[in-house]
């Protein structure tokens, strides 16, 4: 059976994989690729029972390394996966999928043609908190949801090939898309350039979903707080995740507007309603090691992951529709995603 692991990639997100590849494949994880001599030389100091190499093509032609970890740039996913698919491995992709829908699809699709697993580093979506969030309102605990917001803000990582949005924003556009449960229609966003002239540092997006849902995201890489909440307003409870608060990371809250009935001149009333707040119990587990324990699960087994390649596509959709909205002064864009 082709059990080796490889991992592609080293530089910003490729550590972290690296450090959880070493926990749960063990001796299984055969290769670390990377093109810079010198996070070869880190990797190689760090994991001396791996091979650590710049020949992408050792691992292709390696029979036994059956999964691959891809923590590359983001404009080199659609190339790299599709040449790794090819080659028959399994492959878990860091977001975005790629860099357009035509290209996330392309592959989502190759995968399926070739019976392989193709899995979209989503991490959020494997977060205790937001899964137990999604636990709530799938009981139907906070009532309908009526809208969400979220702010993932920082003063960097700042870069310069992707925008913010590209670049931190699909953790929100997942996070929506789960909570939601349903596909967006349509995408709108304001954004500003202040520290380069080609991307913008900072975005404003409203995206829209089935039965007048709304979710507002706002993200930066120039802003003083580091900042990594989403709120979530039901028609009978509100839910509030703060990634930051260690503490308390989801809060449930008994707050709502209760209508009455109408007075003598036929104008509702409303009772705000101020109740208690808890914090439900979350398991202590780390997101990214649920996320890459289920990649090799699903390689072995082949079973479909939770964030597969259809899920990549959706979110992919969004940022495709967020930038056409940012170059037509904040428009509403459809989102077209394929089922």
């Amino acid at each position: 059976m082709a059990d080796a692991v490889a991992l592609v990639g080293f530089g910003y997100w490729g550590p972290n994989l690296a450090r959880n590849l070493q926990h749960l494949a063990g001796p299984r994880w055969r290769y670390l690729v990377d093109t810079s001599a010198e996070r070869r030389g880190r990797a190689a100091a760090h994991y001396p029972q791996v091979t650590v190499t710049d020949d992408l093509d050792r691992v292709l032609a390696d029979d036994e390394v059956g999964a691959v970890v891809l923590a590359t740039p983001a404009a080199t996913h659609a190339a790299l996966g599709t040449a790794l698919l090819d080659a028959g491995k399994h492959v878990l992709v860091e977001k975005p999928l790629a860099l357009s829908t035509a290209d996330a699809l392309a592959l989502t699709r190759r995968a399926e043609e070739r019976g392989r697993v193709l899995m979209v580093g989503h991490t959020f979506e494997y977060v205790p908190a937001v899964r137990k969030m999604k636990e709530i309102i799938d009981k139907g605990d906070i009532g309908d949801v009526l809208y969400l917001h979220s702010q993932r803000l920082n003063l960097g990582r700042i870069q310069s090939d992707i925008n913010a949005f590209w670049s931190i924003g699909p953790h929100d556009v997942s996070i929506a898309n789960f909570i939601v449960g349903r596909p967006p229609e349509w995408a709108a966003a304001r954004g500003a350039r202040y520290l380069h002239e080609s991307v913008e540092d900072v975005a404003f997006v409203t995206v829209g979903y089935p039965g007048g849902v709304l979710a507002h995201m706002h993200v930066s890489w120039l802003d003083p707080s580091k900042t990594r909440r989403t709120t979530v307003v039901g028609s009978r409870q509100m839910i509030v995740y703060d990634d930051l608060d260690a503490d308390a990371r989801l809060k449930v809250f008994d707050k709502g507007a209760d209508r009455l009935d109408a007075d003598s001149y036929h104008a509702w009333q409303y009772r705000l309603r101020d109740g208690a707040m808890y914090v439900p119990r979350l398991e202590m587990t780390e997101p990214l090691a649920e996320e890459v324990r289920h990649f090799l699960e699903c390689a072995r087994t082949g079973d479909r992951p939770r964030t597969d390649g259809w899920n990549g596509v959706a979110v992919v959709a969004v940022l495709e529709a967020v930038d056409a909205s940012l170059r037509q002064g904040g428009v509403e864009v459809p989102v077209e995603a394929p089922a």
